[in-house]
């Protein structure tokens, strides 16, 4: 199923605010979590982020409230009260999820008001190819993922298939907007020769590409599972470390590295 556009235009629903972030785009960023993931990657970090609503997480220390709806004018009031601290160290703001394009009218409506302000956006690409491109024509520099090429294997372990995310990856290539390809490396899954190679030569020859940024799986993905109500359960070997093969972009002049 492709998102369309949904929720409010003048409001949203995030569950977090990040700031000082440092990994998630140039200099020192606040980095804003919307709620809501079409995908059900099984080695996701952030469960909380998978519900479009508002819910409960229970936590040690009590039962906590996750997620709020939160107004444009509120969310862009927030961000904009560092603007002058972004300049000062050339960061910005980043959009995150969850996936951020599954709130996009709320989206572009907060980015029209950080025009002075760097953005940048970490999305799956998991959305109709008219709300992709226009948020991405909003932002300045895109962070996408790219789980799996081989479709079936996309849709095992991810629960969606990849066609839109490819084709999308190819209007991202012929656009003129800088770009990081980030690849979740999991043990036995997608850091394999083959996969790693299909998606060096699906990024070979890219003008506006960074770099490629891999992401070896950590064992605490399942950690807040629980909080949420939900079952951390993947099918893969969660205790063999993933390979951090970099030679398929290397051999490519594609630079890469291990975060």
């Amino acid at each position: 199923m492709i998102m369309k556009r949904c929720f409010s235009a003048k409001q949203g629903v995030i569950f977090d605010i990040k700031e000082f972030a440092v990994f998630d785009g140039p200099g020192i960023r606040t980095t804003v979590f919307l709620k809501g993931c079409p995908l059900r990657c099984m080695w996701c970090h952030n469960p909380e982020g998978l519900n479009p609503n508002p819910e409960k997480m229970i936590k040690k220390q009590g039962i906590e409230n996750c997620g709020e709806f939160i107004s444009v004018s509120k969310l862009s009031g927030i961000l904009l009260k560092d603007q002058e601290f972004y300049k000062k160290t050339q960061g910005g703001v980043t959009f995150s999820g969850g996936e951020p394009l599954l709130q996009a009218d709320f989206l572009y409506e907060v980015l029209q008001e950080l025009n002075e302000i760097h953005t940048a956006i970490e999305t799956s690409g998991f959305a109709a190819e008219e709300i992709f491109q226009m948020i991405i024509n909003k932002i300045d520099l895109v962070i996408m993922d790219l789980k799996l090429i081989d479709s079936e294997l996309h849709r095992k372990y991810t629960g969606v298939d990849n066609t839109i995310i490819l084709k999308n990856l190819g209007i991202l290539k012929d656009m003129r907007k800088p770009f990081i390809i980030r690849i979740p490396l999991i043990p036995k899954v997608n850091d394999t020769p083959s996969n790693l190679e299909a998606a060096a030569a699906l990024l070979e020859g890219a003008k506006e590409l960074v770099r490629v940024e891999l992401l070896p799986y950590h064992r605490t993905a399942g950690a807040k599972y629980s909080m949420v109500g939900r079952a951390y359960a993947p099918l893969f070997q969660e205790d063999v470390p993933p390979s951090k093969e970099i030679g398929s972009f290397l051999r490519r002049n594609i630079p890469c590295i291990v975060l």
